[in-house]
């Protein structure tokens, strides 16, 4: 991981200095899917996510100037992409938006070894419904935190939450996913 994180600082420093389209497709392959999980959370329409997402990356290369100065770049394009989400949804004209009604399937956009194929398609769509039965922030902070590997308070931030209700979220998820999945096994 922290090798990742080496490789984004020499690409954003290489975009602030030499204008390198080299390394703002190198950042795009390392954030794209990862950006299209987060956006598809709050819209399910796929070639709107696509959109987004790229309208994220766009900001990210206009705004290559100031990039160095960016301390934590996690937070700051997962914080462009919850903003391009709002504007969407202002857009629209959307007075709420329950994500409660979305069905979010998490790991539609993953890539899985032999290994993980090995995991029944029943026990995806089980822990994909257990999931989808969680509270809007347990949800989100639970898609961050375990599966995009986010620390606590990259997350906290991007949620625009503290990190302690991060942490009442994420322990709620966890106490209801255990719960959901218990009683299915039992049944």
């Amino acid at each position: 991981m922290e090798k990742n994180s080496e490789h984004i600082i020499q690409w954003v420093c290489e975009m602030a200095s030499s204008d390198s389209q080299t390394a703002f497709k190198s950042l795009y392959l390392a954030y794209f899917q990862k950006l299209i999980r987060f956006v598809s959370l709050y819209i399910s329409c796929e070639v709107e996510t696509e959109e987004i997402v790229s309208d994220t990356l766009l900001a990210v290369w206009n705004n290559r100037r100031t990039l160095p100065d960016i301390a934590n770049f996690d937070s700051y394009i997962y914080t462009i992409a919850r903003n391009k989400i709002i504007n969407y949804y202002r857009i629209k004209r959307v007075e709420k938006v329950e994500l409660e009604e979305n069905t979010i399937d998490l790991f539609i956009h993953t890539n899985t070894t032999p290994e993980e194929e090995l995991i029944s398609k029943e026990d995806i769509e089980r822990l994909n419904a257990a999931i989808n039965s969680l509270p809007n922030k347990c949800k989100m902070a639970f898609k961050l935190v375990r599966e995009d590997k986010l620390k606590y308070k990259e997350v906290a931030i991007i949620l625009d939450i503290s990190v302690k209700t991060l942490e009442a979220h994420l322990a709620t998820a966890v106490r209801k996913l255990r719960e959901t999945l218990s009683k299915e096994m039992t049944s």
